[in-house]
């Protein structure tokens, strides 16, 4: 199954190996899921996990790009050939959402669901926190 992580989920992974966001992100690569990428979103990802602010304890930025650069070899690659803009209050999270719906993701893993009401209805993709996630990866292990 394919999933989309937010890029909040890297941003914790990051600060501290003891949460659930760091569970998800230590699986990969995995055999029960894969993340998707796009373009767009890879390029947040670099911009985001290289800020000073979010790379306490996270080493320097080339170890971080490093890191990148291998997720994004492990990741689906996904085009986007459409857009659903405006869905969302957040054109960042639209930039998720589009990427789910062109990848046929099954989730989107955030800290931040209530940015992400209302797509399960209309698309199918179901947000949840990586906590979560991890419950429905156990599930089936089972």
């Amino acid at each position: 199954m394919r999933v989309v992580l937010d890029t909040n989920i890297f941003v914790s992974a990051l600060k501290s190996n003891r949460g659930a966001s760091y569970a998800v992100v230590s699986q990969l690569p995995s055999d029960l899921f894969q993340i998707a990428v796009s373009i767009p979103l890879y390029i947040e990802y670099q911009d985001v996990l290289t800020r000073p602010e979010h790379m306490s304890g996270a080493g320097t930025a080339e170890e971080i790009l490093a890191f990148l650069r291998y997720i994004c070899s492990i990741a689906h690659k996904q085009q986007i050939f459409f857009l659903w803009r405006p869905w969302l209050g957040d054109p960042k999270d639209d930039m998720i959402l589009e990427l789910a719906v062109a990848s046929e993701s099954r989730y989107i893993i955030t800290h931040n669901l209530k940015d992400f009401r209302g797509i399960e209805e209309h698309f199918g993709i179901t947000p949840v926190t990586p906590g979560k996630f991890l419950n429905i990866i156990r599930r089936q292990r089972s």
